[in-house]
């Protein structure tokens, strides 16, 4: 599937181009049910550098990180290969590679993004990553984007209008 990696791939892209790829804004995250929040967040990401990997859990990462509220289905939705997919089909991602580990860490120590990216919910003081990218001198950014809908929020919207009502 076109943009999309696995670690040694995009480790060798990146090394054969480096002035396509450098520098390198990484984020990570579920991207379950990619909404105009995602798509903000990783048009706003981009403009950071001058390509954009995204780092996409896998859906057992998923299954071990997302809590499973009551009355709702078994996170993710969307498989991992279609997630990938769709975020590879998106202009302002220049690359996708999926991890199965709980924080995406070992990407991050591997690529050495000169840029990481998270949403503005995040705070560098609670973020795992932010050891391993300040430890060679990258740069953290939190990224503000006005975010219309979340996934959970339009899975409870989706499961409310299936619903019979009272």
């Amino acid at each position: 599937m076109i943009g999309v990696y696995s670690l040694a791939e995009l480790q060798a892209a990146i090394a054969r181009e480096p002035d396509r790829w450098r520098p390198l804004v990484f984020t990570n995250g579920c991207f379950d049910l990619i909404h105009a929040g995602h798509v903000r967040y990783l048009q706003t990401a981009k403009a950071l550098g001058r390509s954009l990997v995204v780092g996409l859990n896998s859906d057992r990462s998923i299954q071990g990180i997302k809590p499973q509220p009551a009355g709702l289905p078994q996170r993710p939705i969307v498989p991992e290969a279609e997630r990938a997919e769709v975020l590879a089909a998106l202009r302002s991602v220049d690359g996708v590679v999926l991890f199965s580990d709980p924080t995406a860490t070992h990407l991050i120590t591997t690529l050495q993004p000169d840029i990481y990216a998270k949403g503005g919910d995040y705070n560098i003081a609670t973020l795992p990553e932010a050891p391993a990218v300040q430890h060679y001198g990258g740069r953290i950014e939190l990224v503000q984007v006005e975010v219309p809908s979340s996934t959970s929020g339009i899975i409870q919207r989706i499961l409310a209008a299936a619903s019979p009502q009272a």
